[in-house]
């Protein structure tokens, strides 16, 4: 994981990183730009992955109509993501078609079309897919808590946005929203693979370098207001399935709690590889929630989940209650473990088991080409590069203490909001 990498800046402001892997004849581009459901404002929540979905829609170099059929044709894979800072674009493609994705990339910078018919083609779609989600038990009861977390942050709402403003978001909207922030300073470009650092920064610079800057885009600062107290809710809809979900405040995935707060979710949940897209899979029937919720028949399965962002997030852990208990009885025995955490002591081996476990899922979400280049972006949305480099060297320093404060700290009822989802029988729509 520490292979050599190189880093450079375009006169225009592109942000490039280059990582040589020679295990594999593959390439994998990445193109990352900085902008997510953070940065909008009520009234055009979603604009962000909206756009997304309209770079698939072709450019006149590269029609919605072949881009499917040239990728599969060269044997590759492509897709993207938007979440809440940041949209991303990869294709990965065997070493001698490296090119293809590079061109891709390049074009839909500046000349993806948004033709009116195809977006409201796709306003369709994502409206759908808005309807659809809200049948699910685990969104409507994710959306609720992400709402009484941040009243001020635009972390309150969900990357999909909401229904009043997929159905009044107009093309020049979406056109405003891409000029704004699909430009090369605003964009960070992570090739991974079999090449040579030379050829590959020479051709980027033929593709990319005549593209010119964009203004600074625009960036919402809202910080939110500390916690005034824990803040419990309750969701009712269809089904027979009982969620809860908690989520405590904790810090961007800079700060250096973040790091300590990956070892506490280890113990705690079971280890989390913090790559959203591949790795992972280490059970978590060691961890202490696992052990005191599911091997006592108070839930079906309990997990947790961290998110390295640019400003402060959520520690998210899910319990789905055993059909014959109560919320009440499993959120006890949560808080039980918790207190237990907080103030007995911590065995070394504990920790160490931990460290070990969260080491191996991480490696295991970064071991594929795709995977490298994924993280060679990544970590620039959030912090940068040396962030990741660094990672299983200062996982290796935590200890005890440091994860018994963080619990302390971080772990309190006033610092969190409680979500229950009680089900009202009967199937969703």
């Amino acid at each position: 994981m520490t292979k050599p990498y190189s880093q450079h800046t375009l006169p225009n402001g592109l942000n490039v990183l280059l990582k040589e892997i020679h295990t594999a004849p593959i390439v994998s581009t990445w193109m990352w730009y900085r902008v997510g459901s953070r940065d909008e404002t009520p009234g055009r929540t979603g604009v962000s992955h909206w756009t997304e979905h309209m770079q698939f829609k072709g450019t006149p170099q590269f029609p919605a109509s072949i881009l499917d059929k040239i990728i599969a044709r060269e044997g590759g894979a492509w897709n993207a993501f938007t979440y809440l800072d940041w949209t991303t674009y990869f294709e990965t493609l065997p070493a001698d078609k490296f090119d293809l994705g590079l061109r891709i990339e390049a074009d839909r910078m500046t000349n993806s079309t948004f033709d009116p018919k195809e977006v409201e083609s796709e306003r369709t779609v994502i409206i759908s897919e808005r309807e659809g989600s809200e049948n699910e038990p685990m969104f409507k009861l994710s959306e609720a808590v992400h709402m009484a977390a941040f009243r001020v942050h635009a972390y309150h709402h969900e990357v999909i946005g909401d229904l009043a403003d997929l159905r009044t978001i107009t093309r020049d909207d979406l056109h405003r929203h891409y000029r704004a922030y699909y430009v090369p300073n605003n964009a960070v470009l992570a090739v991974a693979g079999d090449f040579e650092t030379g050829a590959m920064l020479e051709r980027i610079r033929a593709l990319y370098e005549p593209i010119p800057a964009g203004a600074v885009p625009p960036r919402l600062e809202r910080p939110e207001p500390p916690a005034s107290g824990e803040h419990r809710l309750t969701v009712e809809g269809p089904g027979e399935t009982t969620f809860i979900e908690i989520g405590y405040r904790v810090p961007a995935g800079s700060e250096a709690d973040f790091l300590t707060l990956t070892v506490l979710d280890s113990l705690l949940a079971g280890p989390n590889s913090l790559n959203m897209f591949g790795g992972g899979g280490i059970s978590n029937r060691t961890s202490r929630l696992y052990r005191a919720l599911v091997e006592k028949e108070l839930a079906v399965s309990v997990h947790g989940g961290l998110t390295a962002t640019i400003d402060p997030y959520l520690y998210l852990l899910t319990i789905i209650v055993h059909p014959q208990r109560k919320p009440e009885e499993a959120l006890a025995a949560f808080d039980a473990e918790i207190e237990r955490i907080q103030n007995e002591r911590i065995g070394e081996a504990e920790i160490a088991r931990a460290i070990k476990q969260a080491r191996a899922n991480f490696a295991y979400g970064t071991e594929s080409i795709t995977n490298q280049a994924f993280w060679l972006g990544h970590a620039e949305m959030f912090a940068d590069y040396g962030w990741f480099l660094t990672y299983l060297d200062r996982l290796a320093k935590v200890t005890p203490a440091k994860v018994q404060k963080a619990a302390q700290v971080y772990l309190r009822p006033q610092n969190r909001v409680v979500g229950t989802y009680l089900p009202t029988g009967g199937a969703p729509k």
